[in-house]
């Protein structure tokens, strides 16, 4: 199985976590695994839609690794859902991606419990990424389990950042 893992980390040389994540997934065999940075390919918020079409349609599983910025993804994540899923290619007469799989790898800055009903936002992760679950539902694409880390660089040591990434890279093979 092939994923097209699309990176969309702003500062993504900074971030210990999204950056160790695409690290290690990137060691993978590139038939399997083909790691994008967005940010790198658009800094300009142009995206070339043909080129992400290719991409998309020679994967079998489209992941995405983001950090949870106040309830979302960064913006040129949006940009590219908005740019890519077009009709015609994504949904209806025609659709291309419908039975592929969907994969989202978050990180968020807080604690896990900080995500529950009765935790500091209210809600679970399963609430809060409803969104894209809805929209894969509503693309035909085969929504996995979010992979989800929670805390910051601060709160995770490195043995443990290792052993997230394995996991990581165990989900991307699955």
């Amino acid at each position: 199985m092939t994923t097209a893992l699309m990176v969309f980390h702003d500062r993504l040389r900074l971030s210990r976590v999204n950056r160790a994540l695409a690290r290690r997934a990137a060691c993978e065999d590139p038939g399997d695994v083909i790691v994008r940075d967005m940010y790198a390919l658009y800094p300009d918020f142009r995206i070339d839609v043909d080129e992400e079409h290719r991409v998309c349609g020679r994967a079998d599983r489209l992941a995405f690794l983001f950090p949870f910025y106040w309830y979302s993804a960064p913006a040129l994540m949006k940009l590219w859902e908005d740019a890519v899923f077009t009709p015609g290619w994504a949904y209806g007469d025609g659709a291309s991606i419908a039975g592929k799989r969907m994969l989202l790898a978050v990180t968020t800055g807080g604690a896990e419990g900080m995500y529950t009903a009765g935790g500091k936002h209210g809600a679970t992760m399963e609430e809060l990424l409803l969104p894209y679950r809805t929209t894969a539902r509503y693309l035909g694409l085969d929504y996995e389990e979010p992979f989800v880390v929670h805390g910051s660089s601060k709160t995770i040591d490195d043995d443990e950042l290792a052993r997230t990434a394995e996991r990581f890279v165990r989900r991307l093979r699955g």
